[in-house]
């Protein structure tokens, strides 16, 4: 096992293996992995199921012990894995109240932000089937040939591959046959 992240790992069923990739990961790839599912209404209307979370999102919490509580992304650490949900707050034993962490895919998008123009573009390659335009029908398909055409083809295509001297040889066997 390397100790360096490499783009080119294939999946592994031991556990550390992949919990080291996840960890050693860069962060333009840990990103990813702080993908949240959409809600239902938004997978309809945009084609997709997950999208990497951003600040601005309108979440849900659907796990812990936050579940059911709605609020914006105040903030997505990649460092640590981690989405800060604004108005998600504990308090510590000093009094002082600090944001609660969760995972990315204890939440569901129930809003998106469309400000930036590249997470625009994502959307628009993803747009749904009904939306896209329809492709034009293929044309009618080529007639089949016969199967006799088909073999005589197929050992023509044999013949023009072989060395000339084995050529020779095999059209001499087939003639004393």
């Amino acid at each position: 096992m390397k100790k360096s992240w490499s783009p080119k790992w294939v999946a592994s069923t031991q556990p550390r293996k992949q919990r080291k990739y996840r960890h050693n990961a860069p962060l333009h790839v840990r990103r990813k992995f702080l993908s949240a599912h959409l809600s239902r209404e938004l997978r309809k209307e945009f084609g997709k199921r997950s999208v990497p979370l951003r600040k601005g999102d309108e979440v849900t919490v659907m796990k812990g012990g936050f579940r059911g509580f709605k609020g914006s992304v105040e903030r997505v650490d990649m460092s640590s894995s981690r989405v800060y949900v604004d108005g998600m707050k504990r308090k510590k034993v000093d009094g002082s109240e600090i944001a609660v962490p969760v995972h990315a895919s204890n939440v569901m998008i129930t809003k998106l932000t469309l400000e930036d123009k590249m997470r625009q573009a994502v959307f628009e390659r993803a747009a749904p089937k009904a939306q896209k335009p329809a492709k034009p029908q293929a044309q009618e398909k080529k007639e089949s040939k016969p199967k006799a055409q088909k073999e005589a083809a197929e050992t023509e295509g044999v013949k023009r591959r072989l060395p000339a001297k084995i050529r020779v040889k095999k059209e001499k066997g087939k003639e004393s046959e």
